[in-house]
């Protein structure tokens, strides 16, 4: 890979414009920028009363047991899409094992969770439904529920053909459809599509030493990552404090060894807005997760300069976030399943 200079780069005084073209092209190479409009979903055709739909649904609390967690709970589009927590809290006030991953742009992963068990949006909306830390219900509540709701049924016919619209593999396709139009267009987008005013000189250089340390080797694509699965530690293992050792990852999945502490690569748009970091959710500065991916990853030791640069190229993918309306939930009736907070055996 051609090697940019990156101390160059930090100044525009010094920076020329072939070099600036250099960088450019790279990146353009490396990473693609997000479409302008909803990308298509596979056997889930998207729709304006689908995305609606959907968007009740992803706030709806209702869909747990309890009736006090909802997809929102652990993917607050105010804070980055995810609940700046170590490792989401559940049913009856239980911890999860990992960190809720963002739900911005997540459209773009190749799959869904840190070990890639849920193939696309749609699967990964029934997991934490049905599970007993999460949200603890079961398909045929969650039918019920919604049966219960005369506005709900509406919804799901303008959604879905057929007399059994509402159905547990609807909720999801609707949730999958709305969840595809959390996209959060970047500076960096702009920069991809030619804009070289998009960075500033130290995200320039910052882009030049994420592209020449190796870290594409994981992230890349329209992502910055969420395609392939490595092993945490591919240089140098972290310590249990950051690694748990009983989290062997993929390895839970597949069942292969070669798969212990295997995880999908994280996607790193809208980073500097969803601390803790890790599947484990140990590391709460930007910076220390870099310099630690830094070293178990790639084996450098960044200096402190290397470090802010690619710090500052990260927040260069911070995007704006689509405007969304917190709607207005339909009413229950007599006949809606109550809530239980009973927190059963797993």
């Amino acid at each position: 890979m051609k090697k940019f200079a990156v101390a160059l780069l930090a100044t525009t005084a010094l920076a020329t414009p072939v070099m600036a073209d250099e960088l450019m092209e790279a990146a353009q190479d490396m990473f693609s920028p997000l479409p302008s409009t909803v990308p298509a979903l596979a056997e889930n055709i998207v729709t304006p009363e689908k995305i609606e739909l959907g968007k009740a649904l992803f706030f709806d609390p209702r869909l747990s047991a309890s009736g006090v967690f909802s997809c929102y709970s652990c993917h607050n589009l105010t804070t980055g899409g995810d609940d700046n927590l170590e490792t989401s809290i559940g049913h009856g006030w239980q911890k999860g094992p990992r960190n809720s991953p963002t739900v911005l742009n997540a459209v773009f992963n190749e799959a869904q969770f840190w070990d890639g068990r849920a193939v696309d949006l749609a699967a990964q909306a029934k997991g934490p439904i049905q599970a007993g830390v999460e949200m603890a219900n079961t398909p045929e509540q969650v039918v019920d529920t919604l049966n219960s709701m005369p506005q709900y049924v509406s919804m799901f016919q303008a959604a879905f053909d057929g007399d059994d619209a509402v159905s547990f593999d609807n909720m999801a396709k609707a949730i999958e459809a709305f969840e595809a139009t959390l996209i959060t267009p970047a500076p960096f987008d702009a920069y991809l599509n030619g804009d070289a005013s998009a960075l500033t000189d130290e995200e320039k250089a910052g882009l030049g030493l994420f592209m020449d340390k190796g870290c594409t080797a994981c992230h890349a694509g329209i992502n910055v990552g969420g395609e392939g699965y490595f092993p945490f530690g591919l240089i140098e293992k972290p310590g249990a404090e950051i690694l748990p050792e009983g989290d062997k990852g993929r390895f839970a999945v597949t069942d292969t060894v070669d798969d212990e502490y295997v995880f999908r690569a994280s996607p790193l748009r809208n980073i500097a807005l969803t601390a803790p970091y890790f599947h484990s959710g140990k590391v709460w500065d930007l910076k220390v997760a870099v310099q630690i991916m830094a070293e178990s990853q790639l084996g450098d030791a960044l200096s402190d300069e290397e470090a802010n640069q690619i710090v500052a190229f990260l927040g260069s993918l911070t995007g704006k976030m689509p405007d969304v309306t917190v709607p207005i939930l339909p009413a229950e009736t007599a006949t809606t399943p109550r809530p239980t907070a009973e927190v059963l055996p797993q």
